[in-house]
């Protein structure tokens, strides 16, 4: 084995990582490489460096079966004969074939590594473009550790499979071949008796090797354990320390490690007992081959030279052979990790543009009508979000959706904004239906600020202008102040302040603040608020509702909200209940009818 053989094996450091993000639940292992035919796009993409990665390949092998030869050569012309320029003349073309081997071998190492890296990179790439297309309903049912699991564990796989694996098994079989078939020309009478125990040779190899996979699994299995442990923790790090559970969360830890690391030295010590066994049944074998050779070289059938170059080809040919069978079960994972990636790619929106999408009016006025809209969420069993939910709502009116929790109002706004289609009924903007419209471009027409306020890690400026990428410093720091997020954004320096990793660096209401400088920067002609004032102070609320006043104007706005004294301006209240309307009008209308929104209001200004 040469020291680019080293190099192109899979670190333990790959596979650790590997093992880190594996789902903790066991997976299927794939039994064919079918799969594996899924990347030959991605390769065909780079057919001039697959090209010089096989050349050089070819070469770097026939570089290696020609050392044996070059050694007969030392050995016969040189020793033997005893002449010294002839020594002279045969370790210099030793040397040159050695000089040929590593110059071939850094090519092949090179190129066969860049289109690892390169193959990785575009499916990545494809898969996370297709994740961002897909709808709310796929990520309903697939838990975000397994999607980044497949973007960075199967990845990682794939790209030891092109990167390493490949080309340590495509070179294996060509220097296999051509050892076997050199055996053959050096002395077919040794080459039969070798290729008799060549099996008792592989033999624990093929035993150990299957044992050893099946605990590198139960490894990578208990290490996703320990990740899994820390990463909840230090998630929810507020509520641990918090509660005082920091001591429990150690041991939890703890215990999860140590699992790993009995996992990690029961596959340790088989695969130390793998090599005992290769090693000393290949070196035995050898020794036997050797020891007949020896006696045919005393007996003038054969040089000395002759039997240099059969051991070492019998080297070469049971050392590549050991070699195949191992990097197998690697194969056999990256054929499983493009099947789990190239599952996504397969994964179809349930919400995408239609063959010849209409397009919506522009300028867009911001004219909404639900028509007697039913729906359920995917794996919600019978029971409904909406049921005959009815709603027309004029351009620049601003409407208030109330109502107690599981009424609805969320799932009114996720409708508008194409996260998923009604399952009876339909929805207008503008006069176009959902369905009949580019999500894409149905989008455009809307800005929303959610409870949560989702802000990314960056610069405040940077997050702003997520809501319109083309908007200049001026309208970003414009739309700040109106959110009147600038007087702490101000001395933080401006646009360019740190939020942090997802707005950590912030308090809860200036995030809300920031989110609501998103939306403002997007001037959509619909603005969606969803409780968008429930994070702030009395003081901060107030500035916030005046600059959401100005920012209706000219606009149609809904607002979700539970706080009913952030709505007593709104044009008309709709009061939901059981996913219909079951009231609408303004507050005092609405308070002196006496059913379900007088209720809530009494509950709420009861103290007031």
């Amino acid at each position: 084995m040469t020291s680019t053989d080293i190099a192109d094996r899979p670190s333990y450091g790959a596979e650790n990582a590997a093992g880190v993000a594996i789902a903790a639940e066991k997976r299927e292992r794939a039994r064919d490489v079918r799969p594996l035919r899924r990347l030959l796009p991605y390769l065909s993409r780079r057919r001039g460096d697959v090209i010089c990665a096989v050349v050089f390949l070819v070469l770097a092998a026939a570089a290696s079966l020609a050392v044996p030869v070059a050694f007969r050569g030392v050995i016969d012309h040189g020793f033997a004969a005893g002449d010294a320029g002839a020594v002279d003349r045969a370790f210099l073309g030793l040397g040159g074939v050695a000089l040929l081997m590593a110059l071939f071998s850094a090519a092949r190492f090179y190129f066969v590594s860049k289109i690892g890296e390169r193959v990785v990179a575009d499916l990545r790439a494809d898969v996370y473009d297709h994740l961002l297309s897909l709808s709310s309903g796929y990520f309903a049912k697939v838990r975000t550790g397994e999607v980044l699991s497949r973007l960075t564990v199967d990845a990682a796989l794939i790209e030891n499979l092109v990167g390493s694996t490949a080309s340590i098994a495509t070179r294996a079989s060509i220097t296999l071949i051509g050892a076997a078939a050199m055996l053959v020309v050096t002395n077919a009478k040794l080459a039969g008796l070798l290729l008799l125990i060549i099996p008792a040779m592989l033999g624990p190899v093929l035993l150990f090797g299957r044992k050893v996979r099946g605990l590198a699994t139960a490894a990578q299995d208990r290490v996703a354990d320990a990740s899994a442990a820390a990463s909840e923790s230090i998630d929810a790090i507020d509520t641990v320390q918090a509660f005082g559970r920091e001591d429990d969360m150690r041991a939890r830890f703890r215990n999860a490690v140590e699992r790993a690391f009995e996992a990690a030295r029961k596959r340790i010590g088989a695969r130390a007992q793998l090599t005992a066994g290769a090693i000393g049944v290949m070196f035995l074998g050898v020794a036997l081959v050797l020891w007949l050779g020896a006696r045919s070289v005393l007996s003038g059938e054969m040089t000395p030279g002759a039997l240099a170059q059969f051991v070492l080809f019998a080297i070469l040919a049971a050392g590549n052979g050991a070699m195949l069978s191992e990097v197998w079960g690697d194969v056999l994972k990256a054929s499983g990790a493009t099947e789990r990636l190239t599952q996504i790619l397969a994964e179809k929106p349930e919400i995408a543009a239609p063959p010849n999408p209409v397009a919506l009016p522009s300028p867009g006025r911001g004219a909404i009508r639900f028509a007697d809209v039913s729906f359920a969420y995917p794996d919600s069993g019978a029971r409904s979000a909406l049921n005959g939910f009815t709603l027309d709502v004029r351009p620049g009116e601003t409407v208030a959706l109330v109502g107690p929790s599981g009424a609805g109002k969320s799932t009114v706004f996720r409708l508008l904004l194409r996260f998923y289609d009604p399952t009876a009924g339909e929805v207008f903007l503008d006069g176009v239906e959902a369905r009949r419209a580019d999500p894409r471009d149905w989008r455009e027409r809307f800005s929303y600020v959610s409870q949560d306020a989702h802000l990314f890690s960056g610069s405040a400026g940077d997050n702003i202008r997520l809501g319109r990428p083309d908007a200049s410093d001026a309208d970003l720091e414009r739309a700040a102040r109106r959110a009147e997020a600038w007087s702490f954004l101000e001395p933080r320096g401006g646009l360019a302040a740190d939020v942090g990793d997802r707005g950590r660096a912030l308090s809860g209401g200036e995030r809300q603040r920031l989110s609501l400088a998103r939306a403002l920067a997007r001037d959509a002609p619909v603005l969606l608020l969803d409780e968008a004032t429930s994070a702030l102070d009395a003081q901060n609320e107030r500035h916030v509702q005046a600059a959401l006043a100005e920012a209706r104007k000219g606009r149609t706005t809904l607002i979700i909200a539970h706080r009913l004294a952030t709505i007593l301006e709104a044009d008309r209240i709709v009061v939901m209940d059981g996913g219909r309307v079951v009231e609408e009008g303004d507050h005092a209308a609405l308070v002196a009818r006496g059913g379900l929104y007088a209720q809530l209001a009494a509950m709420q200004f009861a103290g007031a």
